[in-house]
């Protein structure tokens, strides 16, 4: 008979359901049961990522069948004092199963959101990354900013896609398009996008804590954090930071 340890160690192991698993079911000794609850919870796990990814899948090919390019577009950084908005627009191919467990950003850790945009990045068939920085925010002002840095990441895909699904926003381009709530919760590829801006803007802010390191852009990537506005209070704004937005505008 196998040891708690030993059959501990084959379940962490196993990906798959395999012929010694039945006397591990039935095998009485608590430290056996508590690992083959641990797999089977692991599996129950794995099951519903793969269900939630083929809902998305099917909800994005939806718009045109397994043939068709739909491209995906998210932002990430509307909110924060200081720092671009960064959009992308991401085409993903129709074999999609390397991404399963992808999510909004906003619901995966750092680590796993900069291993899926390695992924998106190796697998798409286009995508494209843009900045729209602080003075084009003060400018056209943080909602046209926005749309406007979507069309160019659309417009600059290699691929022309056929349709283009885009995170609670209408954008003024030619190709049909169809404006999601809540979309990478609901598409691959918008939630493709999430990954790709959300990643690009944290490198970027971390360049900056670099330049800037009293702002702890690092820690709060630009958002109003009481340790921003501190530092803010302290040193005034940079020019990365957004002059339109307060408590920024009071100071000038």
């Amino acid at each position: 008979m196998k040891t708690i340890k030993e059959i501990t160690a084959a379940l962490k192991e196993a990906e798959e359901w395999q012929d010694w698993m039945t006397e591990v079911a039935t095998d009485e000794r608590a430290g056996v049961q508590k690992a083959w609850h641990s797999w089977n919870k692991r599996q129950d796990k794995k099951q519903q990522l793969l269900q939630e990814h083929q809902a998305k899948v099917h909800f994005d090919r939806s718009y045109g069948g397994v043939s068709a390019l739909i491209a995906g577009v998210d932002e990430a950084g509307r909110g924060p004092l200081a720092g671009p908005v960064v959009t992308a627009a991401v085409i993903l191919p129709a074999n999609c199963e390397m991404l399963v467990g992808l999510n909004d950003s906003k619901q995966l850790s750092k680590d796993k959101r900069n291993a899926y945009a390695d992924l998106i990045k190796e697998h798409a068939v286009s995508y494209f990354i843009h900045f729209q920085s602080a003075q084009q925010i003060d400018e056209l002002n943080i909602y046209e900013a926005t749309k406007q840095s979507m069309k160019i990441s659309v417009e600059s895909l290699t691929s022309k896609p056929n349709y283009v699904l885009v995170d609670a926003m209408t954008l003024p381009i030619s190709i049909p398009q169809d404006s999601i709530i809540k979309g990478d919760a609901k598409s691959l590829a918008i939630a493709a996008a999430s990954i790709l801006a959300k990643t690009a803007r944290d490198d970027y802010m971390d360049q900056l804590d670099k330049e800037f390191p009293m702002y702890g852009f690092a820690q709060h990537a630009g958002y109003g954090t009481k340790q921003h506005l501190k530092a803010l209070e302290e040193f005034g704004p940079t020019i990365h930071h957004r002059k339109s937005f307060e408590p920024i505008k009071s100071m000038f």
